[in-house]
């Protein structure tokens, strides 16, 4: 029987994060119909954070990267809660690797947590690199 894992990104990303990062998770969030040229189709073999809409997930899963004005900074605001399959849950590394050298401010980044548990592993951005945090 597989395990579930309720997986959540909230982080801002740098006004000047590059455009190759910003196809990528247009494409990763299903907000872009095709695989961008320069994803290596090993790497990011589908997309990993596009919403299953008939996903069992209570209030459904989300993506969404928007452009935002901040206190007069602009900045990418990515916010994505999805279900993950135990199978697939290594690779959220492929996701945080990506977002993480772009990242705003170094701290929070989100969680995940087995799907029926309240017990969760904190996110964190620092630095350019990611970690876990455990909450």
């Amino acid at each position: 029987m597989s395990l579930y894992y309720e997986v959540v990104l909230t982080c801002f990303l740098r006004d000047g994060t590059p455009e190759p990062v910003l196809e990528a998770l247009r494409w990763h969030t299903g907000a872009a119909e095709d695989r961008p040229p320069h994803l290596d189709e090993d790497e990011h073999p589908y997309r990993l954070l596009a919403p299953d809409p008939d996903s069992r997930l209570p209030g459904g899963e989300s993506a969404s990267l928007r452009y935002q004005c901040l206190g007069g900074q602009n900045a990418w605001g990515l916010f994505v809660r999805n279900l993950w399959m135990d199978d697939d849950i290594g690779e959220l590394t492929t996701v945080l690797d990506l977002l993480a050298p772009h990242v705003e401010d170094s701290g929070y980044g989100g969680y995940l947590r087995e799907e029926y548990d309240t017990k969760m592993s904190v996110l964190t951005f620092r630095d350019g690199t990611h970690g876990p945090e455990t909450g």
